[in-house]
């Protein structure tokens, strides 16, 4: 009876959330935007974008251990790609623009609240829409703005690390910006149950989410990659084998694992 009543709680606080999120992004970003200059309103829209973050953490009881050091204004944040619960973990530490699927630009709510956000939107597969998302992420790094990318293309169970898409790259090599690798490990619990992998539906795996006691999260900032004379295949393939190095520590490697990281490679 007090998991019910705890779940119902939460999925009230989640709903009051959701409505919060509605309204500063219909109605106080646009306020912003007119109230103050440009950089300003990108300020307060961004301390917004945190809180929210934030809140969200708290009401599925995130349980983060944090370690490495923050990235300086106008990065690109290389992770692994688990769950919608990344971008939780990640974002609530620093302001950042997204990449992200392009079907999540369709889902309900949460896809309004992510373009309102800035969330940029990729269509794999389609060349002129990619070139397109390079160039926004350029402008962005030279904005001096921090973007957090999953260059997986999809989510995995968390113990493997998949090729990374090399493209998503090349932005920080043409604006030679710092290119730090992150490390996301469910732990306990949520190991098992974190994974946004497959058919599963968003609701309902949040829901699934709200019924556990914590989510227990390992977050690693990575040293940055150095890219100079590099190309966007070699950073990438460095950036890969440095997440993967970090989750797999303390896991006997089999030889499948290391024969994936070296056909990565080859």
């Amino acid at each position: 009876m007090k998991s019910k009543i705890r779940l119902y709680y939460k999925l009230f606080l989640i709903i009051i959330l959701f409505v919060n999120g509605l309204i500063i992004a219909a109605g106080i970003f646009p306020a912003l935007s007119f109230l103050y200059s440009a950089g300003h309103a990108k300020t307060k829209r961004d301390a917004l974008k945190t809180l929210w973050l934030q809140w969200f953490s708290v009401i599925v009881n995130l349980h983060i251990t944090k370690d490495g050091e923050l990235p300086e204004q106008g990065a690109i944040l290389i992770s692994n790609h688990i769950s919608w619960l990344d971008i939780i973990v990640i974002g609530q530490y620093l302001p950042a623009y997204f990449v992200a699927k392009s079907d999540i630009s369709n889902w309900p709510v949460i896809g309004y609240l992510a373009r309102q956000g800035g969330t940029i939107f990729i269509r794999r597969g389609d060349k002129q829409h990619i070139k397109t998302t390079a160039e926004k992420m350029v402008w962005l790094l030279k904005q001096n703005s921090n973007i957090i990318a999953f260059p997986e293309g999809t989510t995995t169970r968390g113990d493997e690390v998949l090729h990374f898409h090399s493209s998503l790259f090349q932005p920080a090599l043409l604006t030679k910006s710092a290119i730090q690798p992150v490390a996301l490990q469910y732990q306990g619990t949520a190991k098992e149950h974190a994974p946004f992998v497959g058919d599963d539906d968003f609701v309902p795996h949040l829901i699934k989410m709200l019924t556990l006691d914590k989510i227990e999260v390992r977050l690693s900032f990575l040293p940055v990659i150095t890219s100079s004379g590099k190309d966007r295949h070699t950073v990438s393939l460095e950036t890969r084998e440095r997440i993967w190095e970090k989750i797999s520590e303390g896991v006997p490697a089999d030889n499948s694992d290391q024969q994936r990281l070296k056909s990565s490679q080859g």
